[in-house]
């Protein structure tokens, strides 16, 4: 049996329509079907500093040199030289992801399992495969997903396989209707409240290199993309509800999480981390509501 990883100190994006992307066996432009199939590897050195760093930022103790679940995150970053970045922040297409024509990209959700530590002091290695590749029209227009397998291994050992979802959309046309919020489930057992602000956020896309700009800078995020304010990154809150199970379940293993992005979740609005667990305790619903009230994220946890 593979070891799974012990949760250490742990601590959304525009709206995402749900659609299976493995079933059926998806469908993408022929100018696309070349990258089904590419693979790229990217080793790192596990060091202690972005572990404390992180820790630091969400106010959490220090989580020693082992790497907590959805922290390898900080890790095997691609590294795109200025020259190479576009005009919202993200590197230009055509590198390793497709070149999709769609302006807008969001991380819309993802599943992990977790089968031994990644430790600092030490060198990994992640391989990622992009496996599906899927077009389709929803109610918002033209959506493209791309579905990119992980996995890390160190010393030869598998340590983390994921499914990393990713949307490509077209912009919003103005005056189009916003979509219908979705309410958030009720009678949690857990809770707590978080507001992220400015700081946190751009603290969070300096751990992760990540140059998205609805992110930090407020003036492109509510001018050029039309939002209230700074969009809280859709892997944070996946982690602050990583955390949640680490807060009212300390010491417990944590063998796998799916999540998906819903709503977003903006910055200095208190939004919820919510859990429930099932009553062998083995399997904890989880999502994140707006204060509103309104799903923004929806996750499962499995426990060892």
């Amino acid at each position: 049996m593979a070891h799974c990883v012990h949760i250490g100190a742990v601590a959304s994006l525009p709206e995402i329509p749900h659609v299976s992307i493995s079933s059926p066996q998806p469908s993408a432009p022929a100018s696309l079907d070349a990258w089904l199939g590419k693979t790229e590897t990217l080793g790192d050195d596990i060091t202690a500093f972005p572990l404390n760093a992180l820790a630091a930022t969400l106010d959490r103790p220090s989580p020693g040199d082992v790497v907590p679940p959805m922290w390898h995150w900080l890790y095997f970053l691609p590294v795109a030289p200025l020259a190479e970045v576009g005009p919202d922040g993200h590197p230009k297409r055509g590198g390793f992801l497709p070149p999709v024509s769609l302006p807008r990209r969001m991380w819309a959700g993802g599943r992990l399992t977790f089968h031994a530590p990644l430790r600092t002091g030490r060198r990994a290695t992640r391989e990622s495969t992009i496996a599906n590749l899927e077009d389709k029209t929803g109610r918002s227009g033209r959506l493209v997903f791309v579905t990119v397998q992980h996995r890390i291994e160190c010393d030869g050992v598998p340590c983390v396989e994921e499914e990393h979802d990713i949307v490509y959309r077209d912009a919003p046309q103005p005056g189009a209707p916003a979509p219908k919020p979705i309410a958030a489930p009720a009678g949690e057992t857990w809770s707590r409240t978080v507001t992220a602000d400015a700081v946190m956020l751009f603290r969070y896309s300096a751990l992760t290199f990540n140059g998205h700009r609805i992110h930090y800078d407020r003036s492109y995020v509510t001018q050029e993309e039309g939002y209230p304010g700074l969009v809280v990154h859709g892997p944070l809150i996946a982690t602050l509800l990583v955390d949640l199970v680490h807060r009212e379940r300390p010491g417990a293993t944590l063998a796998s999480f799916a999540f998906r992005a819903v709503r977003p979740t903006f910055d200095g609005e208190p939004f919820t981390l919510c859990g429930q667990p099932s009553d062998d305790g083995k399997t904890i619903e989880l999502w994140a509501k707006d204060r509103d009230g309104w799903l923004t994220m929806q996750a499962t946890a499995t426990l060892a």
